[in-house]
């Protein structure tokens, strides 16, 4: 449970900061097990994170923000899940593991950088628009709460895309 309120921004920035940190952290890993849990934590923080965002921050950014700018968090998000999906169904001796952990990393690390620029990222831009980011960040830190304690109880959720339609890839050999 949270120890204090934060604001939206103040609470998508720490999200952040955690999230960058593990995956520093899975970079030097050693080991199975160890990379395991790390991915495991990642997910965990980034499945709470997406679903924070998109349940509340986005929908209160709609119409307070450049359209291009919130669309864009929304495809980040969903070329995320399906990295995700893969991890959470993935084990450390899989093909591309690593591979795919540090693709995310870079996904993530972008979305964090389009998010935080200073004056026309999203949460300078929602700022502006003087969202009330103070009851953002009650309801926000409640749902991800929620959201952990679910996760703790019963695995991952299925995640769901927003902006992906079905495409029936699949999965073989590299064309030649």
């Amino acid at each position: 449970m949270a120890s204090k309120n934060m604001d939206a921004v103040a609470l998508l920035k720490a999200d952040h900061r955690k999230v960058a940190g593990l995956f520093e952290k899975f970079e030097s890993a050693k080991g199975a097990a160890s990379k395991r849990k790390l991915v495991e934590e990642i997910c965990t923080e980034l499945c709470v994170h997406t679903a924070i965002e998109e349940e509340i921050f986005y929908p209160a950014c709609k119409g307070e923000v450049e359209k291009d700018v919130l669309d864009e968090a929304y495809v980040e998000h969903d070329g995320a899940k399906a990295l995700l999906a893969e991890l959470i169904e993935g084990s450390p001796s899989d093909a591309f593991y690593d591979a795919k952990v540090h693709v995310l990393s870079e996904m993530i690390e972008h979305h964090v950088e389009e998010e935080e620029k200073r004056s026309e990222g999203l949460f300078a831009q929602a700022k502006a628009a003087g969202l009330p980011v103070d009851d953002l960040g009650i309801r926000m830190q409640a749902r991800k709460d929620k959201l952990l304690a679910d996760i703790d109880a019963n695995g991952f959720p299925t995640l769901q895309t927003r902006s992906f339609s079905g495409h029936g890839m699949k999965q073989g050999q590299p064309v030649n």
